[in-house]
């Protein structure tokens, strides 16, 4: 019989975060992990770099059914605190736009970072093992996998969400909620690819890698402006990542192609300035020509010269480019996804300790929970603090 004090399920960013932080408070912990290896997803993120946090990082990046539940934890470990962490260990990294920051060299040197703490704080880690059932116990839990079970005080659900299912997501946290009677929210795909209705991926899928710098705003009026990219199944690149999480099927997308320019001024100036030109030739100059050229062929510019244009053409032509709507047919789904959206519904859940208010010494972390972060480092950021909380308690 294997006892212990704290058993973490999940060796993602949350789970590695809070082991660390409860051996370092002398808790004898373990984490089991049905992986090969530790933080597969943390290898995977950012293109193989990780964007491990964002500067910017505040409550309001973040979705949640309880909007006041996230401030607790971001307030108490914030991105100054992680990035502490990482310049102690010697972290090369870089700035991006809006506040993102990268690996210089490798996501692994996030891992190692955070293998490194657990090391030091005596944590146990065993990989390639699978839960298979959990129990309640007069003194805690038990946990059994296909090799032992073991027993603990506190237990953490760290599982992670349905996301990318080659790398082993389960639903297994949402069943221990449930086992548990807590409340799971439905779950869906967030921060993913949009697909196209048949007529609009045939329409479009020559323009597979053209990228356009956009303003995309949901039917719930939520704004990103950042690059759309055309893909051979649909739409994708930041903007579309970004509003698929206020995305609900049969919903469209409204779409400004020029955010940085008034159309209407801009015709204005050509009329001045080139007349004689063609509508189509003028617009290459400033969106995609390929792009142009389907919007032509479909009639949905006029072929005329600029100075042929009417003043309702003008108008048309100004809404259609600012507010182009194209309604998706629906997600690339769970297997390109970056985060679930949903989960174990915050309420159930202390937002000082992540502990489960039913169920004393059964806490949920990270991704699991409903609580999806905006992209670029906001989900890495949560992962960050939920851990460091948990672990304070655990």
């Amino acid at each position: 019989m294997t006892q212990v004090d704290v058993i973490v399920i999940g060796a993602g960013a949350a789970g590695l975060m809070c082991a660390a932080q409860a051996g370092y408070r002398g808790r004898r912990v373990t984490v089991l992990d049905m992986g090969k290896k530790p933080g597969r997803k943390i290898l995977i993120s950012g293109g193989g770099r990780c964007n491990f946090t964002n500067e910017n990082a505040a409550p309001e990046n973040y979705l949640c059914g309880n909007p006041h539940f996230v401030k607790s934890c971001l307030s108490r470990y914030t991105q100054h605190d992680f990035i502490e962490l990482v310049d102690r260990h010697g972290l090369a990294y870089h700035h991006k736009t809006l506040g993102q920051l990268f690996c210089d060299n490798s996501a692994q040197d996030i891992v190692n970072i955070l293998l490194t703490e657990c090391e030091w704080a005596g944590v146990n880690i065993v990989l390639r093992s699978e839960v298979i059932n959990v129990q309640k116990t007069e003194s805690g839990y038990s946990v059994t996998t296909e090799q032992e079970t073991l027993y603990c005080e506190s237990l953490v659900v760290a599982s992670g969400g349905l996301t990318m299912p080659k790398l082993g997501a389960t639903p297994i946290g949402y069943k221990i909620a449930e086992q548990f009677c807590l409340n799971v929210l439905p779950t869906m795909a967030a921060l993913v690819p949009f697909t196209l209705h048949q007529h609009d991926k045939e329409r479009f899928e020559g323009l597979s890698g053209v990228s356009i710098p956009c303003e995309v705003t949901s039917e719930d009026s939520t704004t990103f402006k950042e690059n759309i990219l055309f893909t051979h199944r649909g739409l994708s690149g930041p903007a579309i990542l970004q509003i698929s999480s206020f995305w609900r099927a049969g919903q469209a997308v409204t779409i400004n192609l020029l955010p940085e320019l008034d159309l209407k001024q801009q015709l204005a100036d050509w009329r001045e300035t080139q007349p004689q030109k063609s509508l189509k030739n003028s617009l290459t100059t400033i969106l995609p020509k390929r792009f142009i050229e389907i919007l032509h062929e479909s009639n949905a510019i006029p072929g005329c010269n600029i100075n042929q244009l009417t003043h309702s053409q003008i108008e048309d032509l100004a809404n259609y480019i600012h507010a182009w709507q194209i309604k998706p047919n629906g997600t690339e789904g769970y297997r390109t996804a970056e985060v679930t959206l949903g989960g174990v519904n915050t309420d159930e859940l202390s937002s000082k300790t992540f502990e489960a208010k039913k169920s004393q010494g059964l806490y949920f972390i990270g991704e699991v929970t409903d609580v999806t972060g905006w992209l670029g480092g906001y989900n890495f950021q949560y992962a960050w603090s939920c851990g460091f909380a948990a672990g304070q308690y655990a």
